[in-house]
């Protein structure tokens, strides 16, 4: 079960900061099935497909963060993920839709080995399925294609990537 925005570590932090840009840590999961598709998220805030991502919690771990948004987001356990890309700039600020701006701090993993049945809607999703690279649905959010030319990257240079 996922707690509500207000309850969440950010959203209280941000009904005290205000209008402050914030720092925002959060992790973004790349899941394949056995076809090499890519599991992707539609979102239910913006309508864009996405990767399963979102903020970590106080009192939990980057890598747990990461397992957790993947189960609430499409109803699949990852029971096995590792670090592939740091995304940590200045250029990584973002103002949402919401008015809020955070310098985001994302880690990026690879889920190594998940179960379980995909729930193509949740309490944050309006669909999710797995697609090919070459047929990825629009809107798709712009952080989907760097991550994976980075997990590539990763892949073929076993270096975490640094950006």
């Amino acid at each position: 079960m996922s707690i509500s925005w207000a309850d969440s570590y950010v959203g209280q932090l941000r009904a005290l900061a205000g209008d402050r840009t914030l720092m925002f840590v959060g992790a973004r999961a790349v899941v394949r099935d056995n076809s090499a598709r890519i599991l992707l998220i539609r979102r239910s805030d913006n309508g864009q497909w996405a990767l399963p991502a979102g903020a970590m919690e106080l009192g939990e771990s980057i890598a747990d963060c990461a397992v957790r948004e993947v189960r609430e987001e499409t109803g699949l356990r990852a029971l096995r993920v590792s670090a592939f890309a740091l995304y940590t700039g200045p250029d990584r600020t973002h103002t949402n839709m919401y008015g809020h701006t955070y310098q985001i701090f994302t880690t990026a993993f690879r889920v190594e080995e998940w179960d379980g049945r995909l729930a193509r809607v949740t309490d944050e999703t309006i669909d999710a399925g797995f697609f090919h690279r070459e047929a990825m649905p629009q809107p798709l959010s712009a952080s989907v294609l760097e991550t994976l030319a980075d997990l590539d990257v990763f892949e073929q240079t076993n270096r975490l990537i640094l950006k």
